[in-house]
């Protein structure tokens, strides 16, 4: 079966010359949760932002077996659900159930159906109690629940979330990492948090410089580059 993301030696340039990704190989499996490890600049963020076409780069990107370009990149964009690390930045309206309903409607979905569409998404987070209430009034991980019933509304096939745990205490975190445990979709998860990484992921890469220099458990990544993370003495390199 063809992976769900495939990316073969992208090389991206910012706008001053400067090499931003230089020649990264990626794969994400049907069902499979992979975090995306390295220091601050390293490139993760760049990276995830070239799989819904936000940013484009020299080689080539799939994403469902859709070519990552212009022409695709609506469908594309259904394709990935993209949490972002501020859940503020993703709840802007009066309620949770205007939140949630936000993206049906804007696809055309009658109020009806976008309502319903967005309760049946909040019940998947546990949060449909939370309907009518504004945004503003939530703790910080159930602003995170919300923001992810607002992805999910949408039927993705993949999540991207980019430092899901910030703002998070330990046991929002914890509940945070049963909750995408038992979603289906396949998970890319840009972390600096090592035991929700842990949690989540039987997979990471290692990003350095632009380039992935490393891949294999989270076990196998913490112990070749804690050091980088601040959390142990370095292994063996």
């Amino acid at each position: 079966m063809a992976p769900v993301i495939a990316v073969r030696n992208l090389r991206y340039y910012y706008e001053d010359g400067t090499l931003a990704l230089d020649g990264v190989d990626f794969r994400l499996e049907h069902g499979e949760a992979v975090a995306l490890l390295g220091p601050n600049g390293s490139g993760k963020t760049t990276f995830a932002l070239h799989l819904n076409g936000l940013l484009a780069g020299e080689g080539s990107v799939e994403v469902c077996g859709l070519p990552v370009n212009q022409q695709n990149a609506p469908l594309v964009r259904r394709k990935i659900g993209l949490v972002f690390q501020d859940s503020e930045s993703q709840l802007f309206m009066p309620t949770v159930l205007d939140d949630v309903s936000f993206g049906p409607l804007n696809q055309g979905a009658g109020p009806g159906e976008a309502a319903e569409r967005a309760m049946a998404a909040l019940a998947r987070v546990g949060m449909e109690s939370a309907a009518g209430k504004a945004p503003y009034h939530l703790s910080a991980g159930e602003k995170k629940r919300v923001a992810i019933a607002g992805v999910l509304v949408m039927d993705p096939e993949i999540l991207v979330l980019d430092e899901p745990t910030t703002f998070l205490d330990p046991p929002a975190q914890r509940s945070l990492a049963e909750l995408l445990a038992v979603l289906p979709q396949a998970k890319k998860l840009i972390t600096h948090a090592m035991p929700f990484a842990l949690a989540m992921c039987t997979r990471a890469v290692f990003f350095r410089g632009g380039k992935i220099v490393a891949e294999g458990t989270v076990e196998e990544i913490m112990e070749k580059f804690g050091w980088e993370f601040g959390v142990r003495t370095p292994g063996p390199r």
